[in-house]
């Protein structure tokens, strides 16, 4: 069986996927890596992280895998499969997309990378959850922004900061997208202002083998807010 890689969002960490991980069905394994670990190090690049991460893999013995990336960690997954496609087998697209950003977001990025280095705190994204998060779960499930706001919170600022970077350097990967011919699923909330349905019907068209799924009442942590939903999704991709 393949064994299944979770990659997570910003500014979060590895516990995003702590509510999905138990309920996947259909995978030998699941791992679910911190990002972007000793990157930080180099150039912020996605691309670098993507390459780590395939490192990581191989030297588990690993060298085919099913990918699920949420946000930040889609953009991953995206730059994983075009530098090692030998590696990934299938791909689930969670809240995130295919293509750059727009000026106004890549400035904004680079705007909260230096002041996250600057200040020496998280506090520019400390607020994010009120975006991150669906108005159905900010209304209905108050414990879940509690949760949220507490791991952005504990993010590191220097890697806040890196991986602000690496986003807003990211390319195009739609086209790397059209030309896998694995089995994808997207999964997008309905109330996903971030990376909304639009954006996931864009890389539904793109890629020749792809299903959308898209959660009810959740918004761009749909791992978080519908964790059964999302486990579902991953759980019917077509994998060996």
């Amino acid at each position: 069986m393949t064994p299944l890689l979770l990659l997570h969002g910003f500014p979060l960490d590895h516990r995003m996927w702590d509510g999905v991980a138990p309920l996947v069905t259909g995978f030998s394994s699941v791992f679910a890596p911190d990002l972007p670990g000793d990157s930080v190090d180099q150039e912020p690049s996605l691309d670098v992280v993507a390459d780590a991460v395939a490192q990581r893999l191989r030297a588990a013995g690993i060298d085919k895998v099913a990918v699920a990336g949420l946000s930040m960690g889609g953009y991953v997954a995206l730059a994983l499969l075009e530098r090692h496609p030998d590696l990934v087998v299938a791909l689930a697209l969670v809240d995130t997309k295919s293509t750059a950003d727009e000026p106004e977001a890549l400035a904004n990025r680079l705007r909260v990378a230096a002041e996250a280095e600057a200040s020496g705190t998280v506090d520019v994204v400390r607020p994010m959850s009120a975006v991150l998060l669906g108005e159905t779960t900010r209304t209905v499930h108050p414990e879940i922004t509690a949760t949220v706001d507490g791991w952005i919170g504990e993010q590191d600022p220097a890697t806040v900061a890196w991986s602000q970077r690496a986003m807003a350097a990211r390319a195009d990967r739609t086209e790397t997208l059209r030309a896998f011919a694995g089995p994808v699923v997207v999964v997008v909330g309905d109330e996903d202002t971030v990376t909304p349905v639009a954006a996931a019907e864009h890389m539904v068209a793109a890629a020749p083998h792809a299903r959308l799924v898209v959660v009810p009442h959740a918004g761009h942590l749909t791992a978080i807010e519908d964790p059964v939903a999302v486990a579902a999704a991953l759980s019917e991709l077509p994998v060996e």
